[in-house]
């Protein structure tokens, strides 16, 4: 069973497959998850093993972890190449998201310039006018979208709140711009329903192509499981299908990174 829980509120700096030398900032309670996805390939586990019993780091806590780091990092003469919200949970829920951004953003600007400021979020909270406000002003709004299909949603992403919507998702995705890189994870074997979780065939591909033609992002990261996974019958996509796959998304116009 996967376990990984990160620090609370800085985690790293860690290689990041996509990112470069990342430091995570973690807005969720060290000791557990809180997530409005209940991913079946999530490194942290299932949300019901790992209810937290610590709260949410405060606003003045993640900016004062933050600025300790940086300036230990600065004295070390090693600087992180990205800012990444990420860890426990998806980011965009904590309440206090978008003061603790702007504060990311000044810090960033006095201690490390040439960063990034990167979010990774599964975009249920993306609609929000605060969430998007704050996602216009980082600099890499990296928004999930594995597949258009609702019962693979469904069964693999598995969304906690009620009426999640795919089509409202992509509407949202549309809002922004362009100012957003879609992040989309690639499967084989089977969910904890025992169905096929292989989204890497034509059924999926397609309608996930015509979603990116309307979205028009910056940028889409093509990528499979990387760790342990809660889903144990879970298992990793090809190397040649995810090439195909991202020589589609190159044929749209459109950038794309691959992770193996």
């Amino acid at each position: 069973m996967s376990t990984v829980l990160y620090e609370t509120p800085i985690f790293g700096p860690v290689h990041s497959r996509r990112l470069g030398l990342s430091l995570g900032i973690n807005l969720m309670p060290h000791d557990g998850k809180i997530c409005t996805f209940d991913c079946i390939y999530c490194e942290c586990g299932f949300n019901a093993d790992h209810r937290p019993r610590q709260p949410r780091p405060e606003r003045s806590e993640v900016a004062h972890a933050l600025e300790s780091k940086l300036t230990a990092m600065a004295a070390e003469g090693r600087l992180p190449d990205v800012l990444t919200f990420a860890g426990n949970g998806e980011p965009t829920a904590h309440p206090q998201f978008a003061a603790i951004v702007d504060d990311t953003l000044q810090l960033r600007d006095r201690y490390c310039p040439k960063a990034r400021v990167s979010v990774l979020s599964n975009a249920t909270r993306a609609d929000k006018p605060e969430v998007h406000a704050a996602l216009m002003r980082v600099d890499n709004n990296i928004l999930k979208l594995d597949t258009a299909d609702a019962d693979y949603i469904r069964r693999v992403d598995r969304p906690t709140g009620e009426g999640y919507d795919v089509e409202h998702i992509i509407d949202t995705l549309c809002s922004y711009g362009g100012h957003v890189i879609v992040q989309s994870i690639f499967l084989k074997g089977l969910d904890c329903e025992g169905r096929d979780a292989d989204n890497t065939g034509e059924t999926y591909v397609g309608p996930w192509l015509d979603a990116l033609r309307r979205i028009r992002p910056q940028g889409v990261m093509v990528y499979t499981i990387d760790r342990e996974t809660p889903d144990s019958a879970l298992r990793k996509a090809l190397p040649a299908e995810l090439d195909a796959i991202a020589d589609r998304v190159r044929a749209l116009g459109l950038e794309v990174e691959v992770a193996y």
